[in-house]
């Protein structure tokens, strides 16, 4: 059946982010590999190589084949993974693409500027001589180190963390008497052979993406880092969608918190992997991420996050063992999750603003990070004021026709050039969708071009068309896999863009009125996050979501989150200075703002 006598449905591909409509006639293999998405397989769809799995979120599909039961588990079945060469559509539905079946990831921005801080760790390692016991001195062994650690290094008072003391007799003899112990506040936490290196990990926590380094806590030095997506997304692709779901029973809640949990573990392991070690050597965790996440990872309650007046249950830092949620550390690891300030502004924001040296900041600055949840500060001689915009999921190819992540065969860029559309792909390959960033230049190369008007209303081009009585501007033409055009920009998609900009527009004309600044006194902007590292700065000025100032006021500093992290991890001064930024921060409510409906309208235009 070909894909013009089959019924069409909407295919929803995750964690690309990628929507397409195709027919009900074709295993997923063949419309993916139209598609041009690296997915793996090598039995030539036969489903003998078991490599071309995914997972089937929601919708109806045809029935298992006998391929997949001698390839898949009951279990496997049973939580929805599948063939993609055995397995058809039947309606609308979602997938899931696993990590291990895709050949290669969406682009995930890991690394930003790196911030110079003293190394002092909350954990600190000694190397210890023991001597072993005797007839004559059959002293237990906890007296033992308690006593060389205190002769040799001026350790007193030391306390024992009960999974830790499990494996010291066994570490002692093995070890020939001679240990390294990591202590933390004077509790003993890890046991290891003597000049091993001491490891931490740092984590931000994002909605849509985790960034993970593996540190030498002795150094300071970042032994490997490494960017996944958050499995979470299956489950809603913005928070309030997960809070949501956390609200329908405790079993869905463990479920969030088990995905995230997951995710950070298996971060870990192929960090430690990539830098030669084990993840229980890990000795210290720093996680920071926005309230939800912080609270979706500990399973706290978010009923009250979603209601007025947008209350966490906890603003302070945490340490808690890692055991606790289950992540399989050193045995007395201990997590450290960073201060929240309030509503959807939490750990994340203080190690963007730590990392940045923000508070310091002279006259006027502003920081942007960002994502599905964006932050927005207003520095005013070094006093903070701090909201987060519901920008959403667009920036990230969430409800857009053509939309998707920053993967392979993503438009990230697009000009008009006399008329003529010019773009580039990721990985210069065939056009297979739309990244946030190439939606952003391609509203404003419309506008520019008087293609769209300041309400986003779109006008007339050799490349508009009518399509179910919507109007679409057609980047790329169609490449076989379907009658549709490739890559097109709908009426529909271009609200989607005025919603998300005009949010954090909104957002920074209620910091400056809160204030009684203007934005011409701005002096600096620092701009973060994944998307905030990637998009054009002009771009993002000509369609109004950024201040009109010139240029050179502007600074991206990529996962600016994640370089704070790192600093909390290694060093204890930087911990305290995050906490006292926490408590200094005021925190706004957009939505209590006296003219926050008429901002927000007034932000949506574009220019």
């Amino acid at each position: 059946m070909s894909l013009q006598e089959s019924e069409r449905v909407e295919i929803e591909f995750q964690p690309l982010g990628l929507r397409v409509r195709l027919s009900t006639g074709q295993p997923f293999l063949e419309v993916i590999r139209q598609l041009d998405i690296d997915l793996t397989s090598s039995c030539d769809g036969r489903g003998s190589c078991g490599r071309c799995r995914v997972q089937i979120l929601r919708g109806e599909v045809s029935a298992p084949t006998s391929a997949e039961k001698a390839v898949l588990s009951e279990e496997e079945l049973a939580n929805g993974y599948r063939l993609a060469c055995q397995t058809q559509p039947m309606g609308d539905c979602a997938l899931h693409l696993p990590p291990e079946s895709l050949i290669s990831t969406p682009r995930l921005q890991v690394e930003g500027f790196e911030v110079a801080g003293e190394v002092d760790p909350i954990v600190r390692s000694y190397d210890v001589e023991i001597p072993p016991p005797s007839i004559d001195d059959p002293r237990a062994d906890t007296a033992r180190v308690v006593i060389s650690l205190e002769k040799q290094h001026g350790v007193q008072g030391l306390r024992w963390d009960l999974e830790a003391l499990r494996e010291i007799p066994l570490a002692l003899r093995e070890q020939g008497w001679g240990l390294q112990l990591g202590v933390r506040g004077g509790e003993l936490v890890a046991a290891a052979p003597r000049s091993s290196e001491l490891l931490g990990l740092a984590v931000d926590l994002g909605t849509t993406k985790i960034a993970g380094y593996l540190v030498n806590l002795r150094t300071g030095h970042t032994l490997a880092s490494k960017g996944a997506l958050n499995p979470q997304i299956a489950m809603g692709e913005d928070v309030i969608a997960r809070m949501a779901r956390a609200k329908e029973s405790p079993v869905e809640t463990e479920r969030l918190q088990q995905l995230a949990v997951s995710a950070l573990q298996q971060l870990a392991a192929d960090l430690c992997e990539e830098a030669g070690f084990q993840s229980r050597e890990i000795v210290e965790a720093v996680v920071a991420g926005n309230t939800a996440m912080h609270h979706l990872l500990l399973r706290l309650p978010v009923e009250q996050l979603a209601l007025s007046p947008y209350v966490p249950v906890v603003q302070e830092a945490l340490d808690l063992k890692a055991r606790e949620i289950g992540l399989q550390f050193a045995p007395g690891a201990y997590l450290h999750l960073l201060p929240n300030v309030g509503g959807f502004v939490g750990g994340d924001h203080i190690a963007f603003l730590l990392a940045t040296r923000f508070d310091r900041s002279e006259g006027v600055s502003l920081a942007v990070d960002v994502g599905t949840n964006t932050e927005v500060c207003l520095a005013v001689d070094g006093q903070l004021t701090s909201l987060s915009c519901a920008s959403g999921p667009a920036f990230e190819g969430a409800h857009i026709r053509h939309g998707m992540r920053s993967g392979q065969g993503a438009i990230e860029h697009m000009s008009l050039d006399n008329g003529e559309v010019q773009y580039r792909t990721i990985g210069n390959s065939l056009p297979v969708g739309i990244c946030g960033t190439g939606l952003l230049e391609a509203a404003a190369q419309l506008f520019l071009a008087g293609i769209l008007d300041r309400k986003g209303r779109m006008g007339e081009h050799p490349r508009m068309r009518v399509r179910n009585g919507e109007q679409e501007f057609v980047i790329a033409e169609g490449n076989g896999a379907s009658d549709t055009p490739a890559v097109a920009i709908t009426q529909r998609d271009v609200q989607q863009l005025q919603l998300a900009k005009g949010a954090i527009r909104a957002g920074i004309r209620i910091l400056l009125e809160a204030s009684g600044r203007n934005e011409e006194e701005i002096s600096r902007v620092v701009i973060a996050g994944g998307f905030g590292s990637y998009l054009d700065v002009a771009s993002a000025i000509a369609i109004g979501m950024l201040p009109r100032l010139p240029l050179e006021r502007y600074r991206q500093v990529g996962n600016a989150s994640g370089a704070g992290a790192k600093l909390v991890l290694v060093s204890a001064r930087e911990r305290a200075e995050a906490e006292r930024i926490a408590r200094g921060v005021r925190y706004l409510e957009p939505a209590r703002a006296p003219r926050f409906m008429q901002i927000f309208a007034q932000s949506m235009y574009f220019g």
